[in-house]
């Protein structure tokens, strides 16, 4: 197993790197890189940027128009990507929905479909977790009752992330309800024009409108609109969380923010010295810098299995977990460094860049929404306790 970058993958490196620092829009870096608001228009800005250049899908393959990246170069782009603080590709569509539709779709939904991914003339959403339906996703409920040429489907989604810009949704729903859970499930793509559709905002505890409820009344959704089989729907779930999770270790942004923590610590003083010089506050910075240095490691060794054609293992899991755990850590430390300023949210500011009124240090704004907002990781794309049954199962029970 080699861990090591090959001169192609330096060379490669290179041109990412000349890429983003010519072409990212300084604003959008500015935003990112101390924690604004990215609004919707920066997204659709810098994907169709990438798409320009012909990197709109890094891990899609070439007949599809993707860049036909393999794994060692997706990680390239996206550690380059993170440590420019370029935004990150919104998942649900190109990194989710799409792998979805090219395994399983029709050559008519891959040809409509995917071109409007990549130009992002398609904004997407998930609509899987439903209240009572989140980690034991199979109990979900909404319905889908076939009628001719068309479904009729009825029920709600919940946490749906920033449902409210998307135009097109993609669904869990349940087509036969006399079958065991996950076999009367399907996979639908809905227009979230369509009479009966409403979305409803949930405001986080980081004062953010980020998800979103979805209600469904009475939608027609074409059949030709079902990706896959008719109650096979629960082998494109699993097939798109693979892809979920594998995203979410996240270990560029970490470094980033690991990056971002070591300035503010050197801006905060304790006792007349800048806090990164007390000992027990260094600590705790370079144990969370081990960690992800080993968290690295890992993902690299998971890259290297790919490359040689193995399914990854009970690793994938692991880089959920402590990816997560890690950009949780570094949000801890950073609403340790600025102290009671960190009591502040301010959501204006965040949005306005700073105008206003704040007391305190200017980076202070962002940190509190930022440490609230993390909360979520832990939980998505499959809790880390489900993590953790999956590592016992593959592991110990082996």
């Amino acid at each position: 197993m080699n861990l090591h970058f090959s001169a192609a993958d330096s060379a490669f490196r290179e041109e990412v790197r000349h890429f983003l620092e010519a072409e990212l829009p300084q604003d959008i870096r500015h935003k990112v890189s101390h924690g604004l608001i990215l609004d919707s228009q920066d997204y659709l800005r810098w994907q169709r940027l990438l798409h320009a250049r012909g990197w709109g899908g890094p891990a899609w393959p070439v007949e599809h128009g993707g860049c036909g990246w393999n794994a060692v170069q997706q990680y390239i782009f996206e550690e380059e990507a993170a440590r420019v603080c370029a935004p990150r590709t919104l998942p649900f569509g190109v990194k989710m929905v799409a792998p979805v539709i090219m395994a399983f779709g029709t050559a008519k939904q891959q040809a409509y479909f995917l071109p409007r991914i990549l130009s992002a003339q398609d904004w997407w959403c998930q609509g899987y977790s439903e209240p009572g339906a989140g980690s034991d996703l199979a109990s979900l409920k909404m319905s889908a009752e076939r009628q001719g040429d068309h479904y009729l489907v009825n029920g709600q989604k919940t946490w749906t992330t920033l449902g409210h810009y998307a135009n097109w949704i993609f669904c869990l729903v349940r087509t036969d309800k006399e079958a065991k859970p996950q076999r009367g499930i399907s996979f639908l793509l809905i227009d979230m024009q369509s009479p009966g559709v409403s979305v409803r905002p949930i405001i986080t505890m980081d004062g953010a409108h980020e998800v979103n409820e979805v209600w469904l009344e009475n939608v027609r959704v074409p059949v030709e609109n079902l990706v896959g089989e008719e109650n096979q729907g629960w082998t494109c779930a699993k097939f798109l969380l693979g892809h979920e999770r594998a995203n979410i270790a996240g270990i560029g942004i970490a470094k980033r923010e690991l990056a971002r923590l070591k300035r503010i610590a050197r801006e905060e003083h304790k006792q007349g010295k800048p806090l990164i010089q007390d000992a027990l506050f260094a600590s705790r910075i370079a144990q969370i810098e081990i960690d992800l240095m080993a968290l690295e490691i890992t993902n690299l060794r998971v890259l290297s299995a790919e490359s040689e054609k193995q399914a990854p293992g009970p690793e994938a899991s692991l880089l959920k977990i402590k990816g997560t755990e890690i950009q949780q850590a570094i949000s801890e430390l950073m609403v340790q460094a600025i102290g009671p300023y960190a009591l502040q949210l301010n959501r204006e500011a965040m949005g306005a860049g700073f105008s206003g009124e704040y007391a305190g240090p200017n980076y202070a704004t962002s940190i509190a929404a930022g440490y609230l907002n993390l909360r979520k990781l832990s939980i998505y794309g499959g809790s880390n306790e489900i993590q953790k049954n999956i590592i016992a199962q593959q592991l110990l029970m082996s």
